[in-house]
């Protein structure tokens, strides 16, 4: 988790020699329009993005990232944003580009943008001016590339982004609940780069200038694309089964790690992990089988082949391994190369891209962002824009591994940090060149609010490990949990001329914090508005196991601190605890305990979160097939309890808010019928009144406690005076900082 690791990069991010186009010099805006392509003097672009938000030139937006940093490499670099994608005509506006398009849906999953998780169509969208919803069509990234061919099709298409990059290999399609295929297969486009790209698309648009035929570069981190079959020289893994190996070779186990470990230490894994016998009863028509040792695998000349498409379409226990195994090849320091058959043809997945070093982070925050939307959109609100224009990004990653988000799948596990320096520079930026600073920074953040310079204590164990989560069951010994230099950066930034207010709103990993009590003193006394958002996401052990959370016990240790501390502030501040409803390995009994623990802590939720299940996800695979691929998978593993009907998960969500005289009479009928009908009364230790649910008023104004002071203030999604603060409605898709 280090921010300088032992990756061997070919080239830095900005050691590449710049194209012949830098002579143009940089773009107030990247343009839009054959307009503002001819005031700059350019006949045509080198790169044209696609993009389904709305184009604003700010760091925490994707296309602006990617659009500056080819910008910066000499590239000239248009933008076609939300395009009418009915016809190829939109696609033709800026004219064909010299190099490629590049195409993404934009800085959330198209589908969750678009949908809530109960499938209904969303009315507005954040990344689109003034919030109006329809800008993009679903499954945006596979129409846009259609149509970029359709426009011109010999140019290149490249395909990125988030959408993309939780849609690499054969997936679970929540919206259609079946399995889809790899998105570069129905898309039409010539290779797909997943996480964040910057690498690989540097390094990929210098290679196509320099006349390589894109269907020839297949040695980029980080990509994926189709051929025909395995080339010579390398070696493969068979992992298309998980009850035995084949009859020639004892294959080597995947989820094994197999680097510097010694042959007779391998065989002896590897048979103990398909169970292998030899002292059984021999059938008569049995014959001998000799497993015959393999050599240690040059990790960069190897592949495992998942199952194909069709077999995991059709094989729930098949399609939780190929999961399992695609999750324990993430780490840059020792991922090998994945191969998973589509029909006669294979989509080919190389090694996660090294994370980028302090100086590249600096060097991305530092390019000529305008900070604003483009000038054609003229007043119109961004809502995600004013959400994060006054907020600083300060690391990528996360660690974490909760299996329900899609940050480490996306990002990656391995902390990306900037400098110190870096940080107050752009914070000085806003101060002097961003209309409307009143002074106060609304984030200092990331994925996380508290990982920054977090990391492995050793570069050689952080390199070899497969571990999902460094900070599930517990907390591993190898890492560093010392807060020091995010103490340190907080004190600066409060320092800073200019600034009055620093206000850290990214999701706290408080059983980090709590590691550090002079931190969680350091954010309780200075950087919290009133309320601090954290997210437990469930009081028991069974969904928790699940997710990869700790226990409430920890919650309960950090609430003890946050209390304490802002006493002794002499501040009137808030926890404002997350749950999740209907998360696999959630039964009915798990959610009534947790509404009995809100309902004993006087907590009532004004907006629930619903388990949504994104592509690719560690809990996607859990719903879609009832197998927990955090263990190993086989036929005979047990069922983990799964939460899909429409019913249940409304049970499930009426019983977050077992406050709402609209959920009784559902929870007043589940109650007797789970035989716990002493749950029902006005007692304080049951759950919902006894009164007739068509008396809302009256049953709602008695069942409330009598201190409606004390009742009001912790009120969960609630600003101090009962306005402003919203509970978070999306938990997979990330954060617009956080693309």
């Amino acid at each position: 988790m280090s921010s300088v690791a032992p990756y061997q990069v070919r080239t830095t991010l900005f050691e590449h020699p710049q194209y012949w186009a830098e002579c143009y010099g940089v773009s107030p805006y990247l343009p839009m329009s054959r307009a503002e392509m001819d005031a700059l003097g350019w006949d045509s672009c080198d790169i044209i993005i696609v993009t389904g938000d709305a184009y604003v030139d700010h760091p925490s937006f994707g296309m602006a990232i990617i659009g500056r940093l080819l910008e910066a490499q000499g590239f000239r670099v248009g933008i076609i944003a939300q395009p009418d994608w009915t016809s190829k005509d939109a696609f033709e506006q800026l004219g064909q580009p010299n190099l490629f398009f590049g195409v993404a849906a934009g800085n959330m999953d198209s589908m969750i943008n678009r949908y809530t998780a109960d499938r209904k169509p969303r009315s507005d969208d954040a990344y689109t001016a003034g919030g109006m919803g329809g800008k993009r069509p679903d499954r945006a990234t596979l129409v846009y590339s259609q149509r970029c061919k359709e426009a011109y099709p010999e140019t290149p298409v490249v395909m990125g982004g988030i959408e993309a990059s939780l849609r690499r290999i054969a997936h679970f399609d929540y919206w259609q609940e079946k399995v889809r295929r790899s998105i570069i297969m129905d898309a039409n486009a010539d290779i797909l780069l997943y996480g964040n790209a910057e690498r690989a698309i540097v390094e990929l648009a210098h290679r196509i200038s320099r006349g390589e035929d894109v269907a020839m570069i297949t040695d980029i981190r980080g990509t994926a694309f189709v051929r025909a079959d395995t080339p010579k020289g390398w070696q493969e893994i068979d992992s298309t089964r998980i009850d035995q190996p084949g009859k020639i070779d004892r294959i080597i186990n995947p989820y094994v790690n197999t680097q510097d470990m010694e042959e007779c230490e391998l065989e002896e894994r590897n048979a103990k992990w398909f169970d292998y016998q030899p002292s059984r009863p021999k059938r008569p028509d049995e014959k001998k089988i000799d497993f015959h040792p393999r050599a240690n695998l040059n990790r960069d000349t190897t592949v495992i082949r998942l199952p194909s498409y069709e077999k995991v379409r059709n094989d729930k226990a098949l399609y939780a391994h190929a999961n399992r195994v695609l999750h324990l090849e993430t780490n840059p320091g020792n991922a090998r190369a994945l191969v998973q058959k589509h029909g006669t043809q294979d989509l080919w997945i190389n090694p996660p891209p090294y994370p980028l070093s302090t100086d590249e982070m600096d060097g991305v925050f530092a390019l000529p962002y305008a900070r604003k939307p483009h000038p054609d959109y003229g007043d119109a609100k961004i809502p995600a824009y004013e959400m994060i224009r006054f907020s600083i990004n300060i690391m990528r990653g996360c660690f974490g591994g909760c299996t329900f988000c899609s940050i480490t799948e996306h990002e990656g596990r391995i902390i990306q940090n900037r400098s110190k320096a870096s940080i107050l520079q752009e914070i000085e930026d806003i101060r002097d060149k961003v209309p409307g600073f009143t002074g106060v920074i609304s984030d200092l953040g990331g994925p996380t609010a508290n990982m920054y310079r977090l990391a492995c204590k050793s570069p050689k164990i952080e390199a070899s490990c497969r571990k999902p989560s460094c900070v599930y069951p517990g907390i591993c010994q190898n890492l560093n949990t010392d807060h020091g230099p995010l103490k340190e950066l907080y004190r600066e930034v409060r320092d800073l001329k200019g600034v009055k207010k620093v206000l850290i709103s990214s999701g706290l990993r408080y059983d980090l914090a709590v590691e550090d009590p002079e931190y969680v003193k350091e954010l309780v006394m200075h950087h919290v508005g009133g309320y601090l958002k954290i997210a437990p996401e469930h009081t028991e052990e069974g969904p928790l196991s699940k997710m990869m959370k700790p226990g409430i016990g920890t919650y309960d240790r950090f609430k003890e601190m946050f209390e304490k501390y802002t006493k002794e502030a002499g501040k009137e501040q808030y926890l404002i605890p997350y749950f999740i409803a209907a998360h696999p390995g959630t039964t009915d009994e798990d959610m009534l305990n947790l509404a009995l623990w809100l309902k004993q802590h006087d907590f009532r939720a004004d907006q629930v979160q619903a388990f949504y299940p994104s592509p690719m996800a560690t809990a996607t695979t859990m719903y879609h097939t009832g197998k927990n691929p955090l263990q190993k998978v086989t036929y005979k593993s047990s069922e983990i309890e799964t939460v899909k009907s429409p019913e249940q998960r409304k049970l499930h969500k009426a019983l977050l808010r077992y406050h709402d005289p609209n959920n009784w009479a559902l929870i007043r009928k589940t109650l007797k019928e789970m035989g716990r009908a002493e749950l029902i009364g006005d007692g304080s230790n049951q759950l919902i009144p006894e009164y007739d649910p068509n008396e809302k008023n009256k049953t709602y104004n008695s069942h409330r406690r009598k201190n409606s002071g004390a009742a009001h203030s912790k009120r969960v999604g609630k600003g101090r005076k009962g306005k402003g603060k919203k509970m978070r409605t999306q938990h997979t898709g990330l954060p617009p900082k956080a693309e």
